[in-house]
């Protein structure tokens, strides 16, 4: 008599062997993106033109690497291969213009720098003497300085008020409402209220750094206001009721628990606020003048910066203004890379402790 014999299950290798579909060699992107670029460059040569064969060797790799992923691996492989595809095109477009700017300011400029250009003024500079941007530098870190000093405490404690104490309250609104009018406003238009402003107040001829501190600092507290708002927020609800259970009062806990663990995101969007200001060209022009020599008093008499310094030497339309122009720009990109960098290292050291 026959007996009967129940059916085996598979084995690990054979279900894994039936779940696991075909995948493309890792080379396949690297090597197709060659075979795209060979192409480009061989439509380059037939005088397609540079844009249009970088366009089509684009277009092409887009095709390509989808339809071969799709046939091998699968519809769902193919679409994230697009995709991907897609992010990588749209970082790689980004980067052109930031690229194409270092590289022209560089180019045009680093043949200017050197030790005489960041050390010597332009007062009594006739022709082709020697003169240089150093009454321009001081100047600018002068009246940076001072319209962060005006506007990181206004912008912080705006932000504690309506984050802490607010809870969107009718004030509240209307104040995170203005903060986002002002955010939109034109950099001429805060020059020109700091000109009506000190007309009004002291006298209408009077130019000054503090002036000009005073219209960066209008265009600079919205932005404090709205990062130091979003790091506050960020701060877990948890800390806040672990100090009240504690007894400690609401004051305390915002300057003991919730600044410091949220001073790394607060600094960093100090430093973009310096970032944003630091290249105003409009209202240090109204209101904080020309000057050909250092002036190291704010409130008092005309005062040169990079921006204005750029400006009217690129406005000179001679070879020796537009290196000049071209070198104070390149020092200018270098100031706010450094204050970047710098941001982010202060933001690494005072970030909350993990583990």
């Amino acid at each position: 008599m026959s007996t009967l014999q129940a059916p085996q299950a598979p084995g690990p290798s054979a279900l894994h062997a039936s779940l696991a579909r075909p995948r493309l060699p890792r080379w396949a992107p690297a090597g197709l993106g060659l075979i795209v670029i060979g192409l480009a460059a061989l439509l380059l040569v037939l005088g397609v033109g540079f844009g249009g064969s970088v366009a089509l060797g684009a277009l092409t790799y887009l095709v390509l690497l989808p339809t071969w992923s799709a046939v091998v691996e699968g519809s769902r492989a193919a679409v994230d291969r697009l995709v991907t595809s897609l992010v990588w095109g749209a970082f790689a477009v980004a980067m052109i213009p930031l690229v194409w700017l270092l590289w022209t300011a560089i180019d045009r400029g680093s043949s200017t720098i050197n030790l005489e250009f960041l050390t010597f003024e332009m007062r009594n500079v006739i022709g082709d003497m020697q003169g240089g941007i150093y009454h321009a530098l001081i100047g600018t870190l002068l009246v940076t300085l001072t319209a962060a000093v005006i506007s990181v405490p206004i912008g912080v404690f705006t932000a504690i008020y309506v984050v802490e104490y607010g809870k969107k309250n009718r004030l509240s609104r209307l104040v995170t409402f203005l903060v986002d009018v002002m955010t939109g406003i034109p950099s001429i238009v805060a020059g020109l209220f700091a000109l009506a402003l000190f007309v009004l107040l002291v006298d209408p001829a009077y130019r000054s750094g503090f002036a000009g501190s005073v219209a960066l600092s209008l265009l600079m507290i919205p932005t404090v206001v709205r990062s130091t708002e979003e790091m506050l927020r960020l701060v877990p609800e948890d800390l806040r009721e672990a100090s009240y259970a504690l007894g400690v009062p609401k004051w305390r806990t915002i300057t003991k628990v919730v600044l410091p663990t949220a001073f790394g995101g607060i600094v960093t969007g100090v430093v973009l606020a310096v970032s944003r200001v630091i290249g105003e060209t409009a209202p240090l022009l109204i209101v904080a003048g020309v000057a050909d020599s250092v002036n190291t008093n704010v409130f008092s008499e005309r005062m040169q910066t990079l921006p204005v310094f750029i400006y009217y030497q690129y406005g000179l339309a001679t070879d020796k203004g537009r290196a000049y122009a071209w070198g104070g720009a390149l020092v200018l990109i270098l100031l706010v890379m450094l204050l970047n960098l710098g941001a982010r290292v202060i933001g690494r050291i005072f970030a909350p402790k993990k583990g």
